[in-house]
């Protein structure tokens, strides 16, 4: 089993209980500890016996010597502690330097704007000043590191106790490398006038499950801006799957909703009551329509019948052809405003709290072998005669799916199906992850008889809400499978690994989410191959070794490491916005940099014109 950085912190607890036992004896790496513990006025041994054999041929009496020696071990102890004084007075010298140096910074950039008539010479000295400034940062920020480099005086065990938490985690924990990238949704300023004036209220109707619902407001909040509307309160869907009856208010902190967004859109709870008694326009907006179709085609009915009600909210707006403004708009509405209410978000955080409580990473599992999903894509591999007949009914009960007949065989060897438990744990133990990991389920109820034993032969610490939360934590949201979805969002959001066997809404939400809180491990599976390679080794085609090797190169990139969003050829086959906001609301520094380098030659080749 790999050994991770939690591991090492209970082996310096554990060290530290060997210390505080009764029939401890000082080890060789307490050597320097125990000596200046030990060392006193009334001390009787030698610290260094070579000393008393040098002095006693000379005849120098015992206790001269011994006076001598703890003379010199407490002038060593003195000059340590000094030297660990002075570094943290040059540290905080140097702090305080490098704040007048951005003082500094930002008074040469204030003065001075540039006007046309600027001489050559002006421009060059300013430049310099500036180089000035910069080089003078980084001497000072060199300066601070080489002090903090520097080791403060301490006893092997700390020494040792240090190397423990600072182990590097093992590989499968690492998210990748996005150093360079940021959050960059803040507006610039109050997008609201006042004199601002609504074209009309725009009621919402949100289709699906939770996250399917959960993008469509998004996507309103962007409409209602596009179209100058007054957005009413979202109302979910009843009549769903699972025809939860929970409402915008059972679901979301709708207060804060409001106010998060109150200076780029109104939004209001009710229909004020001059209106109550307007009956509104029905509409199902077009699919992934860009903002010219709501000003063009949708804002003149807005302003002619004043009420205007969506029946569906899922994927009416674009992926990538709106404005930036636009585009960070939607991200606050999903990341800031759309915040789950505080009894919700208490037992989410309780929930990862007990996954984490000995100090280990968990990987939450977004494994889609349910009935529903199976039913509705026709996949049935690994299930009994009589759950294939029953998914089979099931899908031919629901009239608005439209597909009927499907080769199950076919579509999993095209990539089409569900992940079952089993392939989710092998995969996973190919990928190295130690049978002792903690497992959470994000799903609903998994189907087949057998099916998870698959899975927990391989991974016994398994976990849900329902094994982690009590009956009576339980007990306000048992009965409505939206609030109990909420709590997997909050706990896969915060997991250590998000791993996904199906692309559905909620995949991209969570992967969505987690590329914007910094790109945290997302494990992508290549199902079209990974099924290749297993099926290969069920049939003996290749042996263990191989296998897990060809896991690990098929995945080596598909972790959730930056990549700009894939367009398509038409909207429906490009990549989902809420699966990858960047562009829009992650930002490259280095070409956030780049970009300010260009604008500034160009202002420079502007001022050496109008020099000429």
């Amino acid at each position: 089993m790999l050994t991770t950085t939690a591991h090492y912190r209970r082996r310096a607890a554990e060290f530290n209980d060997e210390e505080k036992s009764g029939d401890h004896v000082p080890s060789a790496l307490e050597g320097e500890e125990a000596l200046f513990r030990d060392i006193g006025c009334n001390h009787s041994f030698h610290v260094f016996p070579m000393t008393k054999y040098s002095f006693s041929q000379k005849g120098i009496p015992d206790k001269w010597v011994l006076w001598a020696e703890r003379c010199w071990v407490n002038a060593s102890w003195g000059v340590n502690s000094l030297r660990k004084n002075v570094e943290r007075s040059l540290f905080t010298f140097l702090l305080l330097m490098l704040v007048v140096s951005a003082v500094l910074k930002y008074s040469f950039s204030i003065h001075g704007g540039g006007k046309s008539d600027i001489a050559g010479q002006k421009i060059a000295g300013r430049e310099n000043e500036i180089l000035f400034v910069h080089n003078f940062n980084n001497n000072i920020l060199s300066m601070a590191q080489k002090a903090l480099s520097i080791p403060e005086p301490s006893s092997p065990v700390d020494s040792l106790k240090r190397k423990m938490k600072q182990f590097p985690v093992s590989k499968m924990w690492m998210k990748p490398n996005s150093d360079n990238f940021y959050k960059c949704i803040a507006r610039k300023r109050n997008t609201i006038d006042a004199g601002y004036e609504s074209n009309g209220y725009l009621l919402v109707h949100a289709n699906g499950g939770l996250n399917q619902m959960r993008t469509g407001i998004c996507d309103m909040v962007a409409v209602a801006k596009i179209m100058n509307a007054t957005l009413v309160l979202p109302s979910l869907d009843h009549e769903s799957f699972w025809t939860d009856p929970s409402d915008f208010k059972d679901i979301f902190d709708w207060k804060h909703f409001i106010d998060v967004l109150k200076t780029d859109v109104k939004i209001v709870e009710n229909l004020p009551p001059e209106f109550s008694s307007v009956k509104p326009f029905v509409k199902a907006p077009v699919s992934w329509s860009k903002a010219s179709y709501y000003r063009h085609e949708i804002l003149p009915l807005l302003k002619k019948h004043k009420v205007i009600k969506f029946t569906h909210s899922d994927s009416r707006l674009s992926n990538n052809a709106l404005v930036p403004s636009m585009q960070k708009l939607r991200c606050r509405a999903n990341y800031e405003a759309l915040r789950y209410t505080p009894e919700i978000e208490e037992l989410g955080k309780v929930l990862v709290e007990r996954l984490r409580d000995d100090g280990e990473p968990y990987i939450a599992l977004h494994l889609r072998y349910e009935k529903d999903m199976l039913a509705f894509t026709g996949c049935n591999h690994n299930l009994t005669a009589n759950e294939t007949n029953e998914l089979r009914e099931m899908r031919y009960r629901v009239k608005h799916w439209k597909e009927k007949e499907i080769d199950s065989t076919e579509r999993r060897l095209q990539g089409g199906c569900p992940m079952s438990p089993r392939e989710a744990a092998l995969f996973l133990k190919a990928m190295d992850y130690p049978t002792s990991t903690k497992i959470y389920i994000v799903a609903g109820e998994i189907y087949g008889e057998n099916s998870i034993q698959g899975l927990r032969q391989e991974y016994p610490n398994v976990f849900s809400h329902s094994t982690l939360a009590t009956a009576s934590e339980l007990e306000p949201f048992i009965k409505y499978q939206n609030r109990l979805a909420a709590l997997d969002h909050i706990v896969a959001l915060d997991s250590d690994v998000f791993f996904y066997t199906y692309d559905g809404n909620m995949a991209k939400a969570v992967q969505g989410h987690r590329r914007f809180e910094g790109f945290k491990l997302t494990i992508n599976p290549d199902r079209l191959n990974f099924v290749r390679i297993i099926d290969s080794f069920d049939n003996g085609m290749i042996s263990w070794e191989e296998f897990a090797s060809e896991v690990k190169r098929l995945h080596r990139n598909r972790r959730g490491a930056p990549y700009l969003r894939k367009a398509g050829q038409v909207p429906r086959l490009e990549e989902s916005f809420y699966a990858n906001p960047f562009p829009g609301c992650v930002c490259d520094r280095q070409q956030q940099q780049k970009k300010k380098e260009q604008l500034l030659d160009v202002r420079r080749e502007q001022r050496v014109i109008a020099l000429q």
